[in-house]
């Protein structure tokens, strides 16, 4: 049995107070040594930590103690240690940066869970639209689905086009777990789709529940697996080395700090090439050691996740 949880959850709520919210959140994740990023926002909550199963499971009790929480859906896997070297706790404007004029607390596409998608994702009249980065959808992805050249959801408005003429049929839109497509389906409905569907807890839900069937390749993840297996059924390699073209679903960013791509790398490829996509990246005055991994935290010196909570109690009182 694995000893650690990867946690990846989200809710759209109204917080009145951003800052007294992460406060709580940033204390009790460093109480119960939980690491990881969260975001708070006016609109709501958005993290992905790791931790002991126990210290996560404290965790989501906690939360769900918070009447703006209790609904609050999960996505858990177990894994060997932490996914994450550090706790970065953030208050932002949105909890998952898209600039669309929508409110998902108001209208978004219908939510099926990984059973209802999975019957009715092959229905001739249903088409399945990526709302990910493509540097996500090029390790993994539905079969048949849609997918955008974007690099973030702050660029779905310029590929509207390449989907305008499905307006007549049953779009579900997914992503990982679920957070970008509250808000990419209410966009569509606000651009005059009509029958709109999204993948509720997205691509992991999907394989934790009803094993993964037809997703092809792995699901990239914002932590230090920056992949994970989701299809249990019919699995498949969609992607290649981006240095010799032999299929391979490992992960890298560029060792060269300034170019930083995203892109899978076989083992070989990745020694030979010391972690970088180019011989120019390679010999670069700003590449990284690079350890095998492909995954490098960012850089902070004298980093200390305590930062900020000199005076412990007193903050403990202002978020009692």
């Amino acid at each position: 049995m694995k000893p650690y949880c990867v946690l990846l959850y989200y809710q759209y709520v109204p917080i009145e107070d951003p800052e007294a919210c992460r406060t709580a959140q940033h204390l009790f994740c460093l109480e119960h040594n939980l690491l990881g990023r969260i975001i708070v926002a006016s609109e709501g909550l958005n993290g992905t930590i790791s931790g002991l199963a126990a210290d996560c499971q404290a965790y989501m009790n906690w939360l769900k103690t918070d009447p703006r929480f209790n609904t609050i859906d999960f996505k858990i896997e177990a894994h060997e240690s932490h996914t994450f070297q550090k706790l970065h706790v953030r208050v932002k404007n949105e909890i998952v940066n898209s600039d669309l004029p929508v409110n998902p607390l108001q209208r978004t596409g219908v939510h099926l869970d990984p059973e209802a998608f999975k019957k009715m994702k092959d229905d001739p009249d249903v088409v399945l639209v990526d709302m990910r980065s493509n540097y996500e959808h090029s390790v993994g992805k539905f079969k048949n689905a849609v997918t955008f050249e974007m690099e973030n959801l702050r660029e779905l408005p310029d590929h509207m086009q390449e989907i305008a003429h499905l307006k007549h049929k049953k779009i579900i839109t997914y992503c990982t777990g679920g957070i970008k497509c509250e808000k990419a389906s209410a966009y569509l409905l606000e651009r005059g789709f009509e029958n709109v569907y999204q993948l509720h807890g997205g691509i992991i839900r999907y394989g934790l529940e009803a094993e993964g069937e037809d997703f092809d390749g792995k699901c990239y993840v914002f932590d230090g697996r920056l992949t994970t297996d989701v299809n249990k059924v019919n699995p498949v390699v969609i992607s290649r080395c981006h240095v010799c073209g032999t299929p391979s679903e490992r992960m890298v960013n560029c060792a060269n700090s300034d170019c930083n791509a995203h892109l899978p790398l076989c083992e070989k490829c990745g020694w030979e090439m010391d972690g970088t996509c180019s011989e120019a990246c390679k010999c670069a005055p700003n590449k990284r050691p690079y350890d095998g991994t492909g995954y490098y935290a960012r850089k902070s010196d004298h980093y200390s996740p305590w930062q900020g909570f000199k005076n412990l109690e007193r903050v403990k009182e202002k978020t009692v």
